[in-house]
């Protein structure tokens, strides 16, 4: 079942899921950007001050994966989607996704690292296209707060409804 994550009641479960499944990224993500844990709670409580919806999916009462999502302007953005290491390659992140991809009502785009191969094919399987690095730094600069060595190291993927420039 899938339900919107109520930031206080949720918060320490959030944050849980993130730095457990994020461990996915040690020794692949430059080394300069990982750290541990993944996401403080600082940083956590900043994405959902800036309007991050986290929406979990539960199994029983225990939820074993979480995906976020911004409308801001023109577009939606999904981010944070983290699934229970152990609960892995069950179909959560598919069942999460398209939820959220429904709830849209402007083109989606999803920033993940270069190097998280694995999260660029789940995307692509569902009809994201990875856009080009000049669209993708324009875009990582307009929609998200990240650094600039962030941006070097990551790409944007797009919803079919994406106009490129």
């Amino acid at each position: 079942m899938i339900t919107k994550s109520h930031a206080k009641k949720h918060f320490n479960t959030v944050y849980e899921i993130i730095n457990d499944a994020s461990i996915a990224y040690k020794g692949i993500i430059p080394s300069d950007r990982w750290k541990e844990p993944y996401m403080t709670k600082e940083e956590l409580k900043l994405q959902i001050n800036e309007g991050v919806e986290f929406w979990n999916y539960l199994d029983g009462q225990e939820i074993l994966g979480v995906m976020g999502i911004q409308f801001k302007e023109d577009v939606t953005l999904i981010r944070h989607a983290y699934v229970r290491t152990t609960e892995r390659q069950k179909g959560i992140g598919k069942k999460l996704l398209r939820h959220l991809t429904e709830m849209a009502e402007t083109p989606i785009l999803i920033g993940t690292w270069v190097d998280a191969s694995w999260a660029i094919r789940f995307y692509k399987k569902f009809g994201f296209r990875q856009l080009p690095n000049d669209e993708k730094n324009r875009l990582l600069k307009t929609y998200w707060s990240i650094p600039d060595r962030q941006v070097e190291t990551s790409v944007v993927l797009a919803s079919s409804d994406w106009k490129s420039d």
